[in-house]
């Protein structure tokens, strides 16, 4: 069994499928609700075959950070978001595969947007580094 994080982008990666260009806050109260039902209903599934580790939907609001030195406070890149990609939720899974991380993927990809349609959206995969990697010499 191998972990991988599955990321739900607010934008970034490629092109969105056309379903999945509205905004969820242009949506319906029902088309949300659906929407995190079927959430739900991917991680119970999951959870079910013993591959759910844990997941959760995360705020639009964030900025970058990083240390600039000792006694100064942290640098962050202002309230301003609109270059960076912004991740909208994440999952973590531990499966066989990586075809099996990809099916899984593809199913939390299907989940309903406007209309009930699948948005068919991008869902990021990153395998969890198990190892520091090694330089050949």
């Amino acid at each position: 069994m191998a972990k991988y994080l599955l990321l739900k982008h607010y934008r970034g990666g490629p092109k969105q499928r056309p379903n999945a260009e509205l905004p969820m806050d242009k949506w319906t109260p029902e088309e949300v609700t659906a929407h995190l039902e079927f959430m739900q209903h991917v991680a119970d599934v999951l959870a079910e075959r013993g591959e759910y580790v844990d997941g959760q939907a995360l705020s639009p609001e964030g900025a970058f950070v990083r240390y600039d030195g000792e006694g100064k406070p942290p640098v962050t890149d202002g309230p301003f978001a609109e270059t960076k990609d912004l991740i909208a939720g994440w999952m973590v899974i531990d499966v066989d595969s990586t075809e099996r991380a990809h099916e899984a993927a593809a199913f939390l990809s299907s989940a309903p947007g406007p209309g009930g349609k699948p948005l068919e959206e991008w869902i990021e995969v990153r395998p969890f580094l198990t190892e520091a990697p090694v330089q050949d010499s």
